[in-house]
């Protein structure tokens, strides 16, 4: 009996949290009417901003410059032939880091055009995210190749002779993730050469000695080190990452 009775306890109160939630305005896909015309609900706002903090790390690994900074540092890597040194933590904190100071004039633009005036209610979430999209469309735009713009455009069933500003949000990303894929391989390729170089002669060297059984990658990681460090190499590699990207946004 006991639980028969909690079950038709369970039952009403189930059918009588619409109405009591409708009573104390808990409503949460709702509309509100403000200054700035028709605005989502508190809740219905707290829901989106959550959805958007948990697609923050894949936004800010398509849509910044993080993605060509951190395949590069992993090429030069590769191209000094070390394995686990540095290791992926501190590649991605450098990549990281260079991701915020390169995109920092896009983050300023965003805060003082977009979240302060939302944070200070002077405009409403949708005409804040619209501001916000444009300075990111702005850098994403300088960085797409035309060819992967092209290929994407096609993929999407969209015409090819669309104006930058007219370009779907979801066509530009894919397209700026293939052009800074292409970019990246590039400064990749340009880094292997001169580390090639030196296995290569290393190689000839210890061939010209009979070494043979000696491989040359024990013998040319000092001098590869040793090159890199006299050369300013972290400084340079950082300073040329940076001037790939302009500053045109």
């Amino acid at each position: 009996m006991p639980k028969k009775w909690m079950r038709y306890l369970l039952l009403i109160a189930l059918m009588l949290l619409p109405g009591i939630l409708q009573a104390q305005e808990l409503t949460l896909f709702s509309l509100k009417d403000t200054q700035q015309g028709q605005d989502y609900n508190v809740k219905l706002q707290i829901l989106l901003l959550m959805t958007v903090l948990t697609l923050l790390p894949g936004l800010l690994m398509v849509a910044t410059s993080f993605t060509r900074i951190v395949i590069v540092l992993a090429i030069l890597r590769q191209a000094m032939g070390l394995q686990q040194s540095p290791p992926n933590r501190v590649l991605i904190g450098i990549a990281l880091m260079l991701t915020l100071l390169i995109m920092r004039p896009v983050w300023q633009d965003i805060y003082q055009n977009a979240f302060k005036p939302f944070q200070q209610e002077q405009i409403g979430m949708e005409e804040a995210l619209s501001r916000a999209e444009k300075p990111l469309r702005t850098f994403m735009l300088a960085q797409t190749r035309e060819n992967e713009m092209h290929q994407v455009l096609l993929i999407a069933n969209e015409s090819t002779n669309l104006a930058a500003d007219d370009v779907p949000f979801d066509v530009l990303l894919p397209a700026f993730v293939l052009s800074e894929l292409t970019t990246a391989f590039q400064i990749g390729f340009m880094l292997f050469i001169p580390f090639l170089i030196i296995d290569l002669v290393v190689a000839s060297v210890l061939m010209s000695m009979g070494m043979m059984m000696l491989s040359p990658l024990i013998i040319s990681l000092p001098f590869k080190l040793m090159i890199f460090v006299l050369a300013d190499g972290w400084s340079m590699v950082a300073g040329t990452l940076a001037a790939t990207f302009g500053g045109s946004w």
